[in-house]
């Protein structure tokens, strides 16, 4: 799964719900890339009314408007994949602001054709000093762990890019109905466990610290992960998926948990 010659092109999307103010910071971010995106998407998840001021932001700077009423997060990210006309999909949320080569290092690390998709840290910008870097240890650490569960590093929703045609090939089976999911993750594990997804400190962003701003907020994103591991270790379980990865499908080679290959 390799993409087709010429220059790679580049769609990043957002969605959003109720966060104008944020995705203002989002799309200034954006706009000063060193490598600009060919297009921007932002995601209009609100369930009633189409939020009008999102999208006189979002077309202000340029970007598409796509409207996905179902709520959750998991449906507005696939409408946006959805829509992607580049070869390249990369994903950021309202809150997240890129470094000024996040566009330039993603295409970097997707260079490699063997590569399906690429993911890496944050730091919270509204968490100074040495809380902040605990807050980020504390945050990505876990997710790391979840990694052995699927076979390869998972995805950050606020800080990835994968190629369309693995996208494509997922697409059937990421859950775009269920609200608890999340869906960064459940990407990553609908990609199979022969994907090739690389981690890299290079790939920079910083995002606001919601997830710490109560313990409910945290627990909630706690049932959320178990909640979509079940979900995919039903499927083929974590330990297969590891061996999977490990012997590169000689052992435990499900096609049905693994979309790339």
């Amino acid at each position: 799964m390799t993409p087709g010659p010429g220059r790679p092109t580049v769609s990043v999307v957002i969605p959003v719900l109720d966060d104008a103010p944020a995705l203002e910071g989002c799309l200034a971010a954006l706009a000063a890339q060193t490598r600009a995106p060919d297009e921007v998407i932002v995601v209009d998840n609100s369930p009633g009314a189409a939020d009008e001021a999102t999208a006189a932001l979002a077309r202000g700077a340029g970007a598409r408007v796509v409207r996905e009423p179902r709520r959750g997060v998991g449906a507005a990210s696939a409408a946006g994949y959805d829509e992607a006309r580049g070869t390249v999909i990369a994903r950021l949320d309202a809150d997240s602001r890129p470094a000024p080569d996040w566009v330039e290092t993603a295409l970097r690390e997707l260079a490699d054709p063997r590569v399906h998709a690429v993911t890496g840290p944050g730091t919270f910008y509204d968490i100074p000093g040495l809380r902040g870097l605990l807050a980020a240890l504390a945050y990505h650490l876990p997710l790391r762990a979840v990694g052995w569960s699927m076979g390869h590093p998972p995805l950050w929703g606020s800080n990835m890019a994968i190629r369309t045609c693995a996208w494509r090939a997922a697409s059937e089976v990421v859950r775009r109905d269920d609200p608890l999911v999340h869906d960064d993750l459940d990407l990553a594990f609908a990609l199979g466990p022969l994907a090739r997804v690389r981690w890299t400190p290079a790939l920079r962003v910083s995002v606001e610290g919601r997830a710490f701003g109560s313990r409910a907020a945290m627990a909630a994103r706690v049932r959320r992960t178990f909640h979509t591991c079940r979900l995919h270790w039903a499927r083929q379980g974590p330990g297969e998926r590891l061996l999977c990865s490990l012997t590169r499908g000689r052992i435990f080679h499900d096609p049905t948990a693994s979309t790339v290959e």
